[in-house]
């Protein structure tokens, strides 16, 4: 399979002298494409900092991280918004939605804040407000929905420019169970379907178990 993501001896520290905090540790994996992947450890093991390395929203690191064979380290800002808007989704905990826009204008945000031209998404736009179940609510505002009907606003924004892969960092931590397994189902569709590669950081043995493999961090480090 062909590797999508590749994480090359990459270390992150904190602080300096004794209060120095070493939270990556010469960190070393590849994710191939269509993986559905989840980066679990313990709280402060280091997984919610090294998917934030990968996604190129934290930039101060030693080490390499390349996407589709391109090499993400030292890209100027302008070069690497580009590349996470086309590259790489985005989904957190929170669903950082904007409140007084519609579902669909929230969606189409990154497209319209990137210059690109609305009308040419609107095929792709009715395509993923089907998938996620939000026809019906694309002119509601962020108040009217349920949470998990936010998530999913969020994860059509972050889908609907088909990115080569899905960094999630705690997708369903706000959610309940019902909602929680909904989301999952919606990113295993997207990960079947649309051949998204998905890795996600979750605490969630449950919500791990609907990917095909696990990554495990202790302290920084690589295990198993």
């Amino acid at each position: 399979m062909e590797t999508i993501m590749r994480v090359e001896n990459v270390s992150k520290t904190f602080g300096t002298g004794e209060a120095l905090n070493k939270v990556l540790d010469n960190v070393s994996l590849e994710i191939k494409k269509g993986e559905f992947a989840s980066l679990m450890g313990e709280s402060g093991s280091g997984k919610s900092t090294l998917l934030y390395i990968m996604g190129g929203l934290d930039v101060e690191y030693e080490g390499n991280i390349y996407i589709a064979g391109q090499k993400m380290t030292g890209m100027k800002e302008a070069q690497m918004s580009a590349l996470r808007l086309e590259k790489i989704g985005f989904i957190f905990q929170f669903y950082n939605l904007i409140q007084n826009l519609s579902v669909e204008d929230n969606i189409l945000l990154p497209i319209k804040m990137a210059g690109k031209e609305v009308p040419g998404y609107k095929e792709k736009l009715d395509e993923i407000l089907e998938i996620t179940g939000l026809t019906e609510k694309r002119k509601s505002k962020p108040a009217q929905l349920s949470g998990g009907q936010q998530q999913r606003v969020s994860i059509a924004r972050a889908v609907l420019s088909e990115p080569e892969i899905l960094l999630a960092d705690e997708p369903t931590g706000n959610l309940d169970s019902r909602s929680t397994a909904e989301i999952m189902e919606l990113f295993k569709r997207i990960n079947e379907e649309k051949n998204i590669t998905f890795l996600q950081v979750t605490h969630s043995h449950e919500t791990a178990a609907y990917g095909n493999r696990i990554i495990r961090l202790d302290s920084g480090k690589l295990v198993g």
